[in-house]
C-alpha cells in the first residue's frame, strides 16, 4: 500500500530533489507558500517551501526499492525509525492539500503580530537597536512604534520589517 513519507533535504535543496525523486519514478509533494523578496529596492513574490529542507515522497515500502531515495541527488536523507521509514499519516497529508489554494500555494501572513502596548525592538535603519513600544499600524507595510527620545515618547513610522518583538 502506497503510503507518503518525509525526506530531509540538502539545504536549498528542495527542487533539485524533487526532480531527481520524479526522475526515478517517486511521487513527491512539496508545500509551498509565495514569499516576499526584498532586494535593491525592489519587492517581489517567489514560491518557498513552507517546510524548508524537507518534502514528501509516495511509495510502497513493500514493493518499492525505497533505498534508492539516499542516495538521490539533493536528499540528505529519509526520516526514518531505526531502519524503516516512518509513514505520515493520511490525514495529515489531506489536510495539507486541503489548504492550498486554487493556484497550489498556502496563504501565509509573514506579518508579525503585535498587540498594542508589546516592547519591540528596532532592527534596521537610523534606529536601530532602539527600543520602544508598539502602538499601531498605519498601513499594511509600516507601524507605528513609540520611541523614547529626550525624555518623552516619539511616535516613529517604520517598515514591518525593520521591528522585531521583544528588547
Amino acid at each position: 500500500m502506497t503510503s507518503w513519507f518525509v525526506v530531509h533535504t540538502r539545504a536549498n535543496g528542495e527542487a533539485k530533489a524533487k526532480y531527481h525523486l520524479e526522475r526515478q519514478g517517486f511521487a513527491t509533494y512539496v508545500p509551498r507558500y509565495l514569499k516576499l523578496r526584498k532586494h535593491a529596492r525592489r519587492s517581489e513574490r517567489v514560491p518557498a517551501p513552507l517546510f524548508p529542507r524537507y518534502l514528501f515522497v509516495a511509495f510502497d515500502p513493500l514493493i518499492t526499492r525505497w533505498r534508492a531515495i539516499h542516495s538521490t541527488v539533493g536528499v540528505s536523507h529519509l526520516v526514518a525509525s531505526g531502519d524503516q521509514p516512518t509513514p505520515v499519516p493520511g490525514a495529515i497529508m489531506e489536510a495539507l492539500r486541503a489548504g492550498e489554494d486554487a493556484s497550489g500555494f498556502f496563504q501565509v501572513d509573514e506579518r508579525p503580530q503585535f498587540v498594542a502596548g508589546d516592547v519591540v525592538r528596532v532592527v534596521a535603519g537610523a534606529f536601530a537597536d532602539a527600543v520602544g513600544r508598539f502602538h499601531s499600524m498605519s498601513d499594511t507595510d509600516r507601524i507605528v512604534v513609540l520611541l523614547e527620545f529626550l525624555g518623552r515618547p516619539v511616535r516613529v513610522r517604520l517598515p514591518i520589517e525593520a521591528v522585531a518583538v521583544g528588547a
